[in-house]
């Protein structure tokens, strides 16, 4: 299979990569615009960020290490670290010693955490709904699939 782009047609100020990092960017500031101005969840102060780090937990069965959402969400350790200390912090996450090894620090959402994941949830939908608005239901779905197969795609 030919490659998509050459040098002759690469431009990486207007490519494929920064139209998703633009696009992203754009996303998670309409969200926390959005969270600022919800009036359950703007007391929470609550950012796009910390946003990602609740619905990561979410529904787990079991709590999760700190390590496991760095993977799972591209973050390092210094930043999880301060982003879970603001959580807490908030009473959203809470982190526990594991009984099987102490050294292992499990986390998982608070009751309050539980509380305000479905309207995160909610506002989360709003906004992509917005953003897909002149899309119809079925390049919606296509965009999905083709932005999984990209991430598939990508090796690290």
């Amino acid at each position: 299979m030919a490659d998509v782009y050459s040098l002759e047609n690469y431009e990486p100020r207007s490519g494929l990569g920064h139209l998703i990092s633009r696009a992203r960017t754009q996303l998670l500031s309409v969200l926390d615009a959005e969270l600022a101005r919800d009036e359950f969840l703007a007391p929470l102060e609550l950012s796009s960020a910390q946003f990602i780090v609740i619905v990561n937990l979410a529904g787990r069965e079991g709590a999760t290490s700190a390590s496991e959402l760095c993977k799972g969400i591209s973050y390092d350790a210094g930043a999880m670290t301060r982003m879970l200390d603001r959580l807490e912090a908030k009473g959203l996450v809470r982190r526990t010693r594991s009984p099987d090894d102490r050294r292992l620090v499990n986390l998982e959402l608070t009751a309050a955490g539980e509380a305000a994941y479905p309207r995160l949830r909610e506002i989360s939908m709003q906004v992509m709904n917005r953003s897909l608005r002149d899309f119809t239901q079925d390049e919606a779905k296509t965009l999905q699939n083709l932005l999984q197969r990209l991430a598939n795609n990508v090796v690290a």
